[in-house]
Protein backbone atom coordinates (compact mmCIF):
# COMPACT_ATOMS: atom_id res chain seq x y z
CA UNK A 1 0.00 0.00 0.00
CA UNK A 2 1.55 3.37 -0.47
CA UNK A 3 -0.53 6.98 0.55
CA UNK A 4 0.44 10.34 0.60
CA UNK A 5 0.20 12.61 3.29
CA UNK A 6 0.15 16.30 2.84
CA UNK A 7 2.25 18.49 5.07
CA UNK A 8 2.64 22.05 5.90
CA UNK A 9 6.35 22.57 5.75
CA UNK A 10 7.97 26.00 6.83
CA UNK A 11 6.59 28.98 5.09
CA UNK A 12 3.55 27.46 4.28
CA UNK A 13 5.30 25.39 1.38
CA UNK A 14 3.49 22.09 0.47
CA UNK A 15 5.23 18.84 1.32
CA UNK A 16 4.35 15.46 0.45
CA UNK A 17 4.95 12.46 2.94
CA UNK A 18 4.80 9.04 1.97
CA UNK A 19 3.58 5.94 4.13
CA UNK A 20 4.60 2.76 2.05
CA UNK A 21 3.06 0.13 3.67
CA UNK A 22 -0.13 0.05 6.18
CA UNK A 23 -1.16 2.75 8.53
CA UNK A 24 -0.01 2.33 11.60
CA UNK A 25 -2.23 0.24 13.77
CA UNK A 26 -2.22 -0.77 17.58
CA UNK A 27 -1.07 -3.71 17.67
CA UNK A 28 1.99 -3.47 15.61
CA UNK A 29 3.36 -6.46 16.10
CA UNK A 30 4.71 -5.05 19.67
CA UNK A 31 4.00 -6.74 23.08
CA UNK A 32 1.64 -5.05 25.26
CA UNK A 33 -0.43 -3.37 22.32
CA UNK A 34 2.42 -0.79 21.90
CA UNK A 35 1.80 1.35 18.66
CA UNK A 36 5.14 0.96 16.30
CA UNK A 37 7.65 3.57 16.57
CA UNK A 38 8.28 6.06 13.90
CA UNK A 39 10.87 6.84 11.40
CA UNK A 40 11.24 8.94 9.21
CA UNK A 41 13.21 8.74 6.17
CA UNK A 42 15.23 11.92 4.35
CA UNK A 43 16.58 11.46 1.12
CA UNK A 44 19.34 13.35 -0.36
CA UNK A 45 19.95 16.28 -2.69
CA UNK A 46 17.74 15.19 -6.28
CA UNK A 47 16.25 12.48 -4.35
CA UNK A 48 12.88 11.49 -4.20
CA UNK A 49 10.60 9.67 -1.08
CA UNK A 50 9.71 6.98 -3.22
CA UNK A 51 13.61 5.96 -3.16
CA UNK A 52 12.81 4.50 0.55
CA UNK A 53 10.00 2.48 -0.33
CA UNK A 54 12.59 -0.79 -0.06
CA UNK A 55 13.36 0.18 3.27
CA UNK A 56 10.40 1.59 4.84
CA UNK A 57 8.67 -1.84 3.55
CA UNK A 58 11.03 -3.85 5.35
CA UNK A 59 11.44 -1.88 8.51
CA UNK A 60 7.69 -1.68 9.02
CA UNK A 61 6.90 -4.93 10.68
CA UNK A 62 8.65 -3.24 13.93
CA UNK A 63 8.10 0.29 12.85
CA UNK A 64 6.17 3.19 11.39
CA UNK A 65 8.38 4.10 8.68
CA UNK A 66 7.53 7.64 6.78
CA UNK A 67 9.32 9.09 3.61
CA UNK A 68 9.42 12.85 2.83
CA UNK A 69 9.93 14.88 -0.21
CA UNK A 70 11.40 17.02 0.86
CA UNK A 71 11.16 21.16 -0.69
CA UNK A 72 12.38 20.86 -4.18
CA UNK A 73 12.62 17.42 -4.90
CA UNK A 74 9.44 15.00 -5.46
CA UNK A 75 5.65 15.59 -5.46
CA UNK A 76 6.47 18.66 -2.78
CA UNK A 77 6.06 22.33 -3.62
CA UNK A 78 9.32 24.02 -5.52
CA UNK A 79 8.90 27.40 -4.63
CA UNK A 80 10.91 29.46 -7.17
CA UNK A 81 12.44 31.92 -4.75
CA UNK A 82 12.97 28.91 -2.31
CA UNK A 83 14.04 28.86 0.73
CA UNK A 84 16.70 26.34 -0.31
CA UNK A 85 18.78 27.11 3.36
CA UNK A 86 19.61 24.48 6.08
CA UNK A 87 17.05 26.65 7.95
CA UNK A 88 14.02 25.79 6.04
CA UNK A 89 15.01 21.93 5.78
CA UNK A 90 15.37 21.23 9.25
CA UNK A 91 12.49 23.34 9.90
CA UNK A 92 10.39 21.13 7.16
CA UNK A 93 11.47 17.92 8.63
CA UNK A 94 10.25 18.91 11.79
CA UNK A 95 6.88 20.24 11.78
CA UNK A 96 6.86 16.72 9.65
CA UNK A 97 7.34 15.05 12.61
CA UNK A 98 5.40 16.78 14.67
CA UNK A 99 1.93 16.89 12.15
CA UNK A 100 2.77 13.02 10.89
CA UNK A 101 2.69 12.23 15.08
CA UNK A 102 5.76 10.67 14.56
CA UNK A 103 7.78 11.37 18.04
CA UNK A 104 10.34 10.35 19.43
CA UNK A 105 11.41 9.59 15.93
CA UNK A 106 14.22 7.84 14.38
CA UNK A 107 15.75 10.04 11.54
CA UNK A 108 17.23 7.85 8.84
CA UNK A 109 19.30 10.07 6.48
CA UNK A 110 21.30 9.82 3.04
CA UNK A 111 23.62 12.53 1.95
CA UNK A 112 21.57 15.94 2.55
CA UNK A 113 18.98 14.36 4.29
CA UNK A 114 21.46 13.13 6.61
CA UNK A 115 22.75 16.50 7.12
CA UNK A 116 19.26 17.58 7.85
CA UNK A 117 18.91 15.04 10.49
CA UNK A 118 21.94 15.41 12.53
CA UNK A 119 21.43 18.82 12.56
CA UNK A 120 17.22 18.32 13.83
CA UNK A 121 18.76 16.20 15.91
CA UNK A 122 20.65 18.49 17.83
CA UNK A 123 18.61 21.49 18.02
CA UNK A 124 15.31 19.49 19.13
CA UNK A 125 16.75 15.91 20.88
CA UNK A 126 13.24 15.71 22.41
CA UNK A 127 11.93 14.88 18.77
CA UNK A 128 14.56 12.61 18.22
CA UNK A 129 15.34 8.50 19.11
CA UNK A 130 17.63 7.30 16.82
CA UNK A 131 19.64 8.63 13.83
CA UNK A 132 21.61 6.80 10.66
CA UNK A 133 23.53 8.88 8.79
CA UNK A 134 24.04 7.47 5.37
CA UNK A 135 27.41 8.50 3.42
CA UNK A 136 27.16 12.22 4.44
CA UNK A 137 30.61 14.19 5.27
CA UNK A 138 31.01 16.55 8.34
CA UNK A 139 33.78 18.48 6.54
CA UNK A 140 32.99 21.48 4.24
CA UNK A 141 33.89 20.36 0.67
CA UNK A 142 34.47 23.69 -0.53
CA UNK A 143 33.51 25.73 -3.66
CA UNK A 144 35.91 23.66 -5.59
CA UNK A 145 33.40 21.02 -5.07
CA UNK A 146 30.75 23.56 -6.02
CA UNK A 147 32.30 24.14 -9.00
CA UNK A 148 33.00 20.74 -9.93
CA UNK A 149 28.99 19.99 -9.50
CA UNK A 150 28.01 23.08 -11.72
CA UNK A 151 30.06 21.62 -14.48
CA UNK A 152 28.21 18.15 -13.84
CA UNK A 153 24.80 19.19 -14.49
CA UNK A 154 26.00 21.04 -17.57
CA UNK A 155 27.24 17.92 -18.95
CA UNK A 156 23.77 16.22 -18.78
CA UNK A 157 22.22 15.37 -22.12
CA UNK A 158 19.09 17.01 -21.64
CA UNK A 159 16.37 15.88 -22.74
CA UNK A 160 16.72 12.34 -22.67
CA UNK A 161 15.02 10.17 -25.25
CA UNK A 162 14.04 7.53 -23.44
CA UNK A 163 14.29 5.97 -20.12
CA UNK A 164 16.72 3.68 -21.07
CA UNK A 165 18.82 6.31 -22.28
CA UNK A 166 18.68 7.90 -18.85
CA UNK A 167 19.72 4.44 -17.14
CA UNK A 168 22.73 4.01 -19.38
CA UNK A 169 24.15 7.69 -19.21
CA UNK A 170 24.10 7.91 -15.54
CA UNK A 171 24.67 3.93 -14.70
CA UNK A 172 27.86 3.81 -17.99
CA UNK A 173 27.93 6.84 -19.72
CA UNK A 174 29.06 9.59 -17.29
CA UNK A 175 31.96 10.96 -17.25
CA UNK A 176 32.62 11.09 -13.30
CA UNK A 177 31.62 7.23 -13.31
CA UNK A 178 34.57 4.88 -12.66
CA UNK A 179 32.81 2.13 -13.02
CA UNK A 180 29.39 1.06 -14.14
CA UNK A 181 26.82 1.40 -11.15
CA UNK A 182 23.46 0.02 -12.77
CA UNK A 183 21.71 1.03 -9.87
CA UNK A 184 22.51 4.89 -9.95
CA UNK A 185 21.05 4.92 -13.43
CA UNK A 186 17.74 3.24 -11.98
CA UNK A 187 18.08 5.56 -9.43
CA UNK A 188 18.12 8.81 -11.81
CA UNK A 189 15.45 7.35 -13.90
CA UNK A 190 13.15 7.57 -10.88
CA UNK A 191 13.59 11.46 -10.57
CA UNK A 192 12.58 11.67 -14.51
CA UNK A 193 9.38 12.91 -16.00
CA UNK A 194 8.71 12.98 -19.48
CA UNK A 195 7.72 15.94 -21.20
CA UNK A 196 7.39 17.36 -25.01
CA UNK A 197 10.56 16.97 -25.63
CA UNK A 198 11.86 13.96 -23.79
CA UNK A 199 12.54 13.38 -20.35
CA UNK A 200 13.92 15.86 -17.81
CA UNK A 201 14.65 15.86 -14.21
CA UNK A 202 11.77 16.80 -11.48
CA UNK A 203 13.99 18.84 -9.81
CA UNK A 204 15.39 22.42 -11.04
CA UNK A 205 19.47 21.97 -10.91
CA UNK A 206 19.27 25.56 -10.21
CA UNK A 207 17.44 24.90 -6.76
CA UNK A 208 19.72 21.98 -6.17
CA UNK A 209 22.87 24.11 -6.53
CA UNK A 210 21.27 26.95 -4.80
CA UNK A 211 20.66 24.28 -1.76
CA UNK A 212 23.79 22.70 -2.29
CA UNK A 213 25.82 25.62 -1.88
CA UNK A 214 24.23 26.37 1.61
CA UNK A 215 25.69 23.61 3.54
CA UNK A 216 29.40 23.01 1.61
CA UNK A 217 31.73 26.34 2.43
CA UNK A 218 31.01 25.07 6.45
CA UNK A 219 31.99 22.02 8.43
CA UNK A 220 29.19 20.12 10.33
CA UNK A 221 31.59 18.61 13.32
CA UNK A 222 30.04 21.28 16.51
CA UNK A 223 26.18 19.92 15.71
CA UNK A 224 27.35 16.36 14.97
CA UNK A 225 28.72 16.42 18.97
CA UNK A 226 25.12 18.12 20.01
CA UNK A 227 23.80 14.78 19.42
CA UNK A 228 22.48 13.48 22.13
CA UNK A 229 20.52 10.16 20.97
CA UNK A 230 22.17 6.90 19.04
CA UNK A 231 23.63 7.60 15.83
CA UNK A 232 24.73 5.15 13.37
CA UNK A 233 27.24 5.80 10.71
CA UNK A 234 26.93 3.82 7.64
CA UNK A 235 29.31 3.96 4.37
CA UNK A 236 30.08 1.84 1.57
CA UNK A 237 33.84 1.38 0.72
CA UNK A 238 33.22 3.08 -2.11
CA UNK A 239 31.47 6.34 -1.22
CA UNK A 240 31.97 10.10 -1.27
CA UNK A 241 32.67 9.58 2.92
CA UNK A 242 36.07 8.25 3.81
CA UNK A 243 36.45 5.82 6.36
CA UNK A 244 38.95 7.71 8.28
CA UNK A 245 35.93 11.04 8.24
CA UNK A 246 33.43 8.57 8.77
CA UNK A 247 35.49 6.94 12.22
CA UNK A 248 35.83 10.75 13.71
CA UNK A 249 32.42 11.46 12.98
CA UNK A 250 31.84 8.47 15.45
CA UNK A 251 34.31 9.30 17.46
CA UNK A 252 32.64 12.82 17.77
CA UNK A 253 29.27 11.65 18.33
CA UNK A 254 28.56 11.22 22.05
CA UNK A 255 26.82 7.84 21.43
CA UNK A 256 28.05 6.78 18.02
CA UNK A 257 28.36 3.60 16.36
CA UNK A 258 29.90 2.42 12.51
CA UNK A 259 29.10 0.37 9.91
CA UNK A 260 30.68 -0.32 6.91
CA UNK A 261 29.00 -2.24 3.08
CA UNK A 262 31.56 -3.60 1.18
CA UNK A 263 31.64 -2.98 -3.02
CA UNK A 264 28.87 -0.21 -2.49
CA UNK A 265 29.33 3.72 -3.19
CA UNK A 266 27.53 6.56 -2.73
CA UNK A 267 23.81 5.31 -3.22
CA UNK A 268 24.73 1.83 -0.73
CA UNK A 269 20.79 1.84 0.30
CA UNK A 270 20.08 0.82 -3.55
CA UNK A 271 22.91 -0.78 -4.59
CA UNK A 272 23.50 -3.40 -1.52
CA UNK A 273 19.88 -3.34 -0.05
CA UNK A 274 20.33 -6.51 1.88
CA UNK A 275 23.55 -4.99 3.30
CA UNK A 276 22.18 -1.03 4.09
CA UNK A 277 19.07 -2.86 5.98
CA UNK A 278 21.31 -5.11 7.86
CA UNK A 279 23.14 -2.85 9.34
CA UNK A 280 20.15 -0.13 10.09
CA UNK A 281 17.43 -2.83 11.76
CA UNK A 282 19.64 -3.95 14.47
CA UNK A 283 20.40 -0.21 15.35
CA UNK A 284 16.95 0.81 15.06
CA UNK A 285 15.32 -1.88 16.85
CA UNK A 286 18.10 -1.77 19.85
CA UNK A 287 17.68 1.99 20.08
CA UNK A 288 13.27 2.50 19.42
CA UNK A 289 12.06 -0.55 20.82
CA UNK A 290 11.53 -1.91 24.33
CA UNK A 291 13.88 -4.10 25.81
Amino acid sequence: MVRRIDVTGAGGVRLAAWEFTDPPKIDGGLEGGEQRPGVLLLHGLMGRASHWADTARRLSARHRPVALDQRGHGRSEKPADGPYDREAYVQDAIVAIEQLDLAPVALVGHAMGALTAWQLAARRPDLVSALVICDMRASALGAASQREWTEWFRSWPVPFATLADVRKWFGEDDPTLERPRPARGEFFAEVMAERADGWRPVFSRRQMLTARETWVHDAHWEELAQVTCPALVVRGLDAELGRAEAQEMVRVLPRGAYAEIPDAGHLLPWEKPDDWCAAIEPFLNAATLPA
